[in-house]
């Protein structure tokens, strides 16, 4: 039979967090006089009580029944909002004395001295070429001075530094000059402190966190030679250091709801513990809670004792406690109690997305996942049934709270935990063994980090198969509608399997078994690519010959050169989705990688493409700029084993020639033979497709040297696959089109089927390349609101004359198909009277004296990223 759950403690719980949420946004002053009235409010309920147990007749013990009047909740609810607003209290105090709030308020140069509180974040520049970045790191502030002024402080704060911010430990404790600006009320930081300066490390960390430090990177080292996904994931998954991680398989992980697998967690802690625990089974229990209780603060250490690592340490102990006693009625209690602990240690966690979801997945575990494996377990083996119910649990307590952050519901969850699931303990303990032996048997850890790249690489791979399928986040309400919907909607599914009965789940298995052969056939490219063609909203569409991918504010496209293999040119930036545009259309080789320029909308992606599929060759534009940029694209490159040529084109006079500047080799002896070089390699063929460099020249490598002429130096290519003449220019501006405009008007048919309009469609266009080229179809790579004025009303019209222009912030990816010799589009553009995207339609190309147009099979689905 099983036990009724204790409930007494978790009103307390939810009122404390309630009343801790709604007081941070409030004066110390009024939060401290709260909690002086719910100490006085507690003080009747204490006398009912008191007067209870006076007039209670004394019975024998064994035949008392444990029930506590009304009066003892009341007061045990209003003792503990007491105390967590009088802690919320104090802390709030604390941080509006001394003079950071001044001199914070009039937003004045300072200078703050504090430890590292977190480990550093990239943070967007400004500009997506920018050079560097910046990084985002957290101070626990200890002193200030400003305007004259010095003094002691208590508050955290944020810096928005340079890269010199990267490598900056944590713990150690620096000082730096920036303009603060304050932070709404309550936010867990009281300011932003942006700086340009490097910071001034006066003390290291302590000996304690030198040796994590030490530790955590000793691991990196053993994973350098690793795969991009094992870079990133074993780090990841063992001590929660997803630095490494690739952007695309982020967003993959992220898309289907596997990103707690790089955030420690309460399942971290409990693989960890159980572990241990499992190899002590022969030790009494109390040596064993002892040994536990050891390798969890060791635990806690090795990962960082991080708010969020103490939030997930806690949450792990009550799922791991329910777990080993077998009693999940006592969890409950244990999860309000531990609630309740983490609010008083920071009462900014009431105000936490993360704290909520780690909560709420605790709940969901201990509430839901049994009643739920039972459920499934009258359709699905015992087994199979616990490792559904789980995630299931997971997603139906903490989905409300995600949808606040993401409006879209992650489709493939369930399935794509569960898949992942068995690959995830394997991991985590080869990964945290190979972490503590790193430093000392460096060959030992290269082993087992090895061993656990072979489950990560499983991770990996139902991650970005599952995001790449077709609605793998399905649009949902935002705020606080979209919350009550869902939350409702769950409720209301889990009425609806709790009335079914036996025999209608019973039927249900062979549906199941049809879904989980669906399941497991995703997973083989094979079946994947012909199962997904057949569907009516596959990608990518039958017959494709190019795809413009939607990468955002960037460039990637795809030409085809044969069956599972495309001449790339750019990549977009880092997170964009380029690497899963290729995975969506089946390319497994990129015969020639062309990169037009080095700019991060163009090249920021290249780690990600080529991690996911193998790069024959690479042309790289012959610019020299920006050089950091330019240098860590080669280094990529050359580390991937792939051939780099950095081709001009020919000049068409002699002063050129003499001029002959290969980017490659600016000390040429002979600047002749240096052009000649150079030049030799403008043209060629790759697979299926002819190529050749019609722009920059090497007199134009002269001429447009230096960060300002970055843009002109893009390399402009000339594509030929069977029939089909597309051109790509890059970022040229006006003087570069200008160069390609003289180039073109020396050969008899400039004109071309495709054009990649040049610059993201800015308003920079020459009207004498649009009418030479007089493209049929011009497609545009360009992110949807971006601060640039892309693409520009003016270059849309100006190719429109010619043809159709598709950018990807209103059609999304744009797919070029051969249906029986006719070539057509298929996008996803906005119905001219709604301004809404529909699903995407098959559209004709018009007809030019080049060839026929007709139609073929819709493809409403976009490509993933």
């Amino acid at each position: 039979m099983p036990r009724a759950l204790d409930l007494r403690l978790v009103p307390p719980a939810v009122l404390a967090w309630a009343a801790v949420g709604l007081a941070l946004g409030q004066p110390a002053s009024v939060v401290a006089r709260a909690a002086a009235a719910a100490g006085a409010l507690a003080v009747a309920p204490a006398v009912l009580l008191l007067v209870h147990r006076r007039a209670r007749p004394r019975v024998a013990r064994h035949r008392a029944r444990a029930q506590a009047p009304p009066a003892a909740g009341v007061l045990l609810g209003l003792v503990v909002v007491a105390a967590v607003l009088a802690v919320t209290a104090a802390r709030l105090d604390a941080r509006e004395r001394g003079l950071l709030p001044e001199l914070v308020g009039r937003g004045a140069s300072t200078t703050v001295t504090g430890r590292v509180a977190a480990e550093p974040q990239p943070v967007g520049s400004p500009r997506e070429w920018h050079d560097g970045g910046r990084f985002r790191i957290r101070l626990d502030v200890i002193a200030v001075a400003g305007r004259g002024q010095h003094g002691a402080a208590r508050a955290p704060v944020v810096v928005l530094g340079p890269s010199a911010w990267a490598s900056v430990p944590l713990g150690a404790e620096v000082r730096v000059r920036g303009t603060p600006a304050a932070t709404a009320p309550g936010d867990p930081v009281m300011a932003l402190l942006s700086t340009d300066q490097p910071p001034e490390v006066r003390r290291p960390p302590g000996p304690l966190l030198r040796v994590v430090g030490g530790l955590r990177d000793a691991l990196r080292a053993a994973t350098a030679d690793l795969a991009p996904q094992a870079q990133g994931l074993v780090p990841g998954i063992a001590v929660g250091d997803d630095r490494a991680l690739p952007a695309d398989l982020r967003d993959a992980m992220r898309a289907t709801s596997l990103t707690h697998l790089t955030a420690v967690s309460g399942a971290h802690v409990a693989i960890v513990l159980g572990a241990v625990l499992g190899a002590l089974s022969w030790l009494p229990r109390r040596w064993r809670a002892g040994a536990g209780c050891a390798a969890l603060v060791a635990f806690v250490l090795l990962v960082r004792p991080e708010a969020s690592v103490l939030r997930s340490a806690t949450m792990g102990a009550v799922v791991l406690l329910a777990l080993l006693v077998g009693r999940p009625s006592r969890a409950l209690p244990a999860l309000a109690a531990g609630v309740v602990a983490l609010l008083l240690a920071d009462p900014w966690l009431a105000r936490s997305y993360g704290f909520a979801l780690s909560v709420l997945a605790t709940a969901g575990l201990v509430l839901l996942a049994r009643p739920l494996a039972a459920r499934l377990g009258q359709v699905l083996p015992r087994g199979l049934a616990y490792a559904v119910a789980v995630p299931t649990a997971a997603q139906l307590a903490c989905g409300p709270v995600v949808v606040l952050l993401t409006p879209a519901l992650a489709t493939y969850a369930v399935p794509a935990n569960v898949l992942a699931a068995p690959a995830v303990p394997p991991a985590t303990v080869l990964g945290v063994a190979a972490t503590v032996l790193a430093p000392v048997w460096p060959a030992a850890a290269h082993a087992l980090v090895t061993a656990a790249s072979w489950c990560t690489a499983w991770i990996a791979t139902v991650a970005t198969t599952f995001a790449a399928l077709p609605a793998a986040q399905l649009p949902w309400p935002p705020g606080l509608a979209g919350l009550v919907l869902l939350a409702a909607g769950s409720l209301t599914a889990l009425v609806v399997l709790g009335r079914l009965g036996p025999r209608v789940l019973r039927r249900a298995r062979p549906v199941l078994l049809a879904l989980a052969v669906l399941a497991a056939l995703v997973l083989v490219p094979g079946p994947r690519a012909a199962l997904l063609a057949r569907l009516p909203d596959g990608w990518p569409p039958p017959g494709w010959r190019a795809i413009q991918c939607d990468v955002g504010q960037g460039a990637a496209f795809l030409l085809r050169s044969g069956p599972a293999a495309v001449v790339m040119v750019d990549v977009g930036p880092a997170g964009g989705g380029a690497a899963a545009c290729l995975r969506a259309a089946g390319v497994r080789r990129v015969d020639l990688l062309v990169l037009t320029h080095a700019h991060a909308d163009h090249v920021g992606a290249l780690p990600e493409v080529l991690g996911a599929v193998g790069v024959a060759a690479a042309l790289l534009g012959p610019g020299r700029d920006p050089p950091a940029t330019v240098a860590a694209v080669q280094a990529q490159l050359d580390a991937a084993g792939v051939p780099v040529h950095r081709p001009v084109a020919a000049d068409p006079g002699p002063a050129g020639a003499a001029a002959g500047l290969d980017a490659g080799s600016p000390d040429a002896a002979d600047p002749a033979a240096a052009h000649a070089a150079a030049t030799a390699g403008a043209a060629g063929r790759a697979g299926d497709v002819s190529w050749e460099v019609l722009w920059p020249t090497a007199r134009a490598t002269e001429l447009f040297a230096g960060p300002d002429g970055v843009n002109d130096l893009s390399l402009v290519l000339r594509l030929d696959a069977g029939g089909l003449r597309a051109l790509a220019l890059g970022d040229v501006e006006l003087a570069g089109q200008a160069g390609v405009v003289q180039r073109l008007r020396t050969e008899p048919t400039p004109g071309v089927d495709l054009a990649v309009m040049a610059h993201h469609g800015s308003a920079r266009q020459d009207p004498a390349l649009a009418r030479l080229l007089a493209p049929r179809l011009t497609v545009v790579g360009v992110g949807t609101d971006n601060d640039y004025g892309h693409p520009a009303p003016a270059a849309l019209a100006l190719y429109a004359r010619t043809g159709r222009v598709l950018p990807t912030s209103t059609c999304g990816p744009v797919a070029l198909v051969d249906h029986g010799g006719r070539w057509a589009t298929v996008a996803r553009c906005p119905a001219p009277s709604s301004g809404r995207r529909r699903a995407d339609r098959v559209a004709p190309l018009p007809r030019t004296a080049g060839g026929a147009v007709g139609t073929a099979r819709a493809c409403p689905r976009p490509v993933a990223g």
